[in-house]
């Protein structure tokens, strides 16, 4: 029988090599998880008379039929007042009319960087503003699943620190989803309920096409979403000058310019063209958006996204 080998090469004791890996592995991970929850206890601070949403015993709404709606979700005597004999309601109780939120966090190759080590990396930012409304949402009672993720929705501080561990695991692996098909990490279509919100935290840093096409298979299925754009402060105010090489993220290829500076000008109008562009787009599809620069604190983009969730999905946390 062969023996257990307990040193690696160096001489050292195997566990004490595991032990330190695990150790640089998870070292982000809680310095993450306190700032997420400092900003959302925060914004928190200043949202007064939350309350939960109900089991399912208290009436909320009516609303139309929806495809995908069970039959014995009508209101039958509802849909019999109803002007024409074509219209069918469905009796929303609380915890039904309580809606699925899908997060996203962009760990890709492209939301790996930080011009300046005083402001955050732009992953670690996108991983802090998706943790932050997670506990937000969960604290309020709503379900959340990582779009991610092969995980159902669900709520409570279970599923708030399962959902944690998979959003700070992408980071670890170096991507933002399985596999090398989808560099920029967004999300390809996926199946989601009708009615479900999604919420993508991202650089955006892809052809504006891409982006539109993946925005529309979410309408199509009847979702509406919310996009926060993640950027760095060179990404918009482009401080370079003289020689200067750039890489392309986690691609060999690169380019390299003489005189940086030359470029200015007509970089800053295709990036913030780019930006009007998703903006405009969320606009017409029904869907918000809004930017976050590393740089600033991000209670207050929190906020702005969490009231563009509140007349939708957490309006029943609010006053």
């Amino acid at each position: 029988m062969a023996r257990l080998n307990t040193t690696d090469r160096r001489g050292a004791p195997a566990h004490h090599t595991l032990r330190h890996q695990a150790e640089r592995l998870a070292s982000p991970l809680p310095a993450l998880l306190v700032e997420a929850e400092r900003v959302a206890n925060t914004v928190a601070f200043g949202i007064h008379g939350r309350r939960r949403v109900g089991q399912g015993e208290t009436f909320w709404q009516y609303r139309h039929y929806a495809e995908g709606d069970p039959r014995n979700a009508i209101d039958w005597r509802k849909s019999a007042k109803a002007p024409t004999n074509e219209t069918l309601f469905v009796r929303d109780n609380e915890w039904e009319a309580a809606q699925s939120v899908y997060l996203f966090a962009d760990r890709s190759h492209s939301m790996q960087y930080q011009s300046q080590g005083s402001h955050p990396e732009k992953a670690d930012a996108s991983a802090v503003m998706t943790l932050a409304l997670a506990l937000l949402l969960v604290r309020a009672g709503e379900r959340i699943a990582n779009l991610a993720g092969n995980m159902p929705p669900a709520t409570g501080r279970a599923t708030y620190n399962r959902f944690a561990m998979e959003i700070l695991g992408a980071q670890n692996s170096g991507t933002g989803n399985s596999g090398d098909e989808n560099p920029q990490g967004l999300p390809l279509g996926r199946k989601l309920p009708a009615h479900a919100r999604v919420v993508l935290v991202s650089d955006f840093l892809e052809p504006f096409e891409a982006i539109r096409e993946k925005m529309d298979a979410f309408t199509a299925q009847g979702v509406t979403g919310h996009l926060v754009q993640i950027a760095d402060p060179a990404e918009e105010t482009f401080p370079f000058s003289g020689r200067l090489q750039f890489d392309a993220p986690g691609d060999a290829r690169h380019v390299t310019f003489g005189r940086a500076e030359t470029l200015k000008d007509e970089y800053r109008r295709l990036y913030f063209a780019h930006r009007r562009s998703l903006a405009d787009r969320a606009s017409k599809t029904g869907w918000t958006f809004v930017s976050h620069r590393t740089d600033k604190p991000p209670e207050s983009t929190l906020l702005s996204l969490y009231l563009d969730l509140a007349g939708s999905v957490v309006r029943r946390a609010l006053v």
